[in-house]
């Protein structure tokens, strides 16, 4: 059973606490809405389930009820012990750890896994590119983030939200927004609005085949660190009026316009 808001609220009193603005916690409090989370990471029996910032255990109770494998990282020391409460006799691990240095690949010993998170605002896009470039083995990940942040993980070239992040994802996964949550289902109530992400792992495109990933991630920087600048512009000594040519790449468009395949053309003419 997950937790309802008088539960959630019930959970804080008992021990003193409240909720932390420095680690962006927002404690979800719906039933409907983690149980949701757990039936798109398409997870169950012989499956792991990695959550990241699980809180009070809201998600983490769903995703049991899916039959899978569970492992729970809390950054949050005063959380550890309550949290394992709730937990006790589930079967879920609780690990102590910080997201952006816990060592998943030796965690997992080489068994694939799903990222189920409910991300702080505030470190959604690290962990995720941090999960994305370092931790082959998660091949999934549902994710609750902030609508703006959501969106731009997932843009497409020449939208509005598209950015260096999006082209980086891209070379990693696909997927999109797969939902929207409501402020209402969180304790304490947040001032933006949630979506939920789904990523899913592939390997590189084709056409980014004996490019340099490093190479190819710090052009798509370069080229979006002025991004109402023409790519001749922030680009200028790194790549010459002939490369635009050999890319196929008119130097006069912006970065926002470009997909991954062309930032890899483009990344063929860096010397």
């Amino acid at each position: 059973m997950t937790h309802s808001r008088p539960t959630i609220l019930r959970l804080l009193e008992e021990r003193g606490l409240s909720p932390s603005r420095a680690l962006g916690q927002n404690f979800v409090a719906d039933p409907n809405t983690v149980r949701k989370i757990a039936r798109l990471a398409e997870v169950g029996a012989g499956d792991i389930a990695i959550e990241i910032g699980p809180g009070l255990g809201s998600l983490t109770l769903a995703l049991v009820e899916t039959g899978a494998e569970v492992v729970a990282v809390e950054i949050d020391r005063h959380l550890i012990e309550p949290l394992e409460a709730v937990l006790l006799g589930t079967g879920a691990r609780v690990i102590h750890g910080d997201a952006l240095t816990v060592d998943f690949t030796q965690l997992l010993g080489g068994r694939a896994a799903s990222l189920v998170a409910n991300l702080p605002y505030n470190v959604s896009v690290p962990v995720v590119m941090r999960i994305l470039e370092e931790v082959p083995e998660i091949t999934s990940m549902v994710i609750m983030v902030q609508r703006e942040v959501g969106e731009r993980l997932v843009a497409k070239a020449g939208t509005e939200a598209y950015g260096a992040v999006s082209a980086k994802v891209a070379y990693f996964a696909g997927g999109g927004v797969v939902g929207r949550v409501p402020a209402a289902v969180f304790v304490p109530k947040p001032k933006v609005e949630s979506v939920l992400v789904r990523l899913v792992r592939h390997d590189p495109p084709t056409s980014c085949e004996g490019v340099d990933p490093a190479k190819l991630f710090w052009l798509i920087k370069q080229a979006f660190s002025q991004r109402r600048k023409m790519l001749r512009s922030t680009l200028r000594g790194q790549i010459d009026d002939q490369g635009f040519l050999d890319a196929q790449i008119d130097g006069q468009r912006r970065a926002e316009s470009l997909n991954l395949d062309e930032f890899a053309s483009l990344a063929r003419q860096l010397a």
